[in-house]
């Protein structure tokens, strides 16, 4: 079996992978707190997938037992959204930038953070920020996580992304207190983000797309074709009532919808992309 990899990077970032995790780390410190951190990222790193293999027909299902400490993240990442379906695989990327963020904290670290495909965790001192990119929703723009407010996790769910969903917005991206948090909740956001039986959505069974899925049988959308701008207004409201419920019951920080070029938001100031140079999924300056 491949075992885990760390390789620093150009920019003195730090590149974590193995098998279906893929991080880009980053700290900012002194040169000797710098290297400690990453070193602590490297050594935390190995073995968490396979501690995560471990416990993961567990993981996939609704109310088993989990033991772990990064499965009892994600277990309490969606306990707040049940009995609507969730399992705690809907926070497990973000569940991952947690642990390794934690491990990279310390003395001499005013900054860092840890993407997970998007999925980010971040850590500030007093006074610190981090503006990050919303890319590939038609619509790019930045928002700033800082060190006054509570927001320490982005994540970002959708149809067009790295997980299948059972709504239609092409990207909701959610601030909370952790990436977890916000992973779990971008998840339901965005699968509230629909029109249930609208004839230019294609769905099919999710275990037809992927045998061992935790979503099983139910729909998952495969293609939404051009919508009406009354059909989008719809779809958008559907995910907005969501998130709002999600915001007053303190489990969001603030979140952004898309859908073929629109947008909501609710308590998230975004602004523009113009300043970064933005990658594939969002970026982090």
């Amino acid at each position: 079996m491949i075992r885990a990899q760390a390789q620093r990077l150009s920019g003195d970032r730090l590149h974590l992978h193995h098998g279906p995790i893929d991080m880009i780390c980053q700290a900012w410190g002194t040169p000797a707190a710098v290297d400690a951190a990453y070193h602590r990222a490297t050594l935390r790193f190995d073995g968490l997938l396979e501690e995560l293999v471990a416990e993961l027909p567990s993981l996939r299902s609704e109310n088993a037992a989990l033991f772990g400490g990064i499965a009892r993240k994600m277990n309490a990442a969606v306990a707040p959204y049940r009995p609507l379906f969730i399992t705690p695989m809907a926070a497990v990327a973000g569940a991952v930038a947690d642990t390794i963020l934690h491990s990279m904290k310390g003395d001499g670290i005013t900054r860092a953070y840890a993407n997970n495909g998007g999925d980010i965790a971040v850590h500030l001192t007093p006074g610190q920020s981090l503006t990050c990119a919303i890319a590939k929703t038609g619509i790019d723009c930045t928002t700033q996580i800082a060190a006054n407010k509570r927001a320490r996790g982005i994540a970002t769910s959708g149809w067009r992304g790295r997980s299948w969903s059972r709504g239609i917005a092409d990207a909701v991206t959610v601030l909370a207190r952790t990436a977890a948090a916000a992973d779990a909740a971008a998840t339901m956001i965005a699968n509230a983000v629909d029109l249930p039986h609208h004839p230019a959505i294609q769905r099919r069974p999710a275990h037809h797309l992927q045998a061992d899925t935790d979503l099983g049988a139910r729909l998952v959308t495969v293609e939404v074709a051009h919508l009406t701008p009354t059909d989008v207004a719809t779809a958008l409201s559907a995910g907005l009532v969501a998130a709002q419920q999600y915001f007053d019951r303190g489990l969001i920080e603030g979140a952004a919808i898309f859908l073929q070029g629109e947008m909501r938001t609710i308590n998230l100031t975004l602004g523009p992309a113009q300043n970064l140079l933005l990658p594939k999924e969002t970026a982090i300056a």
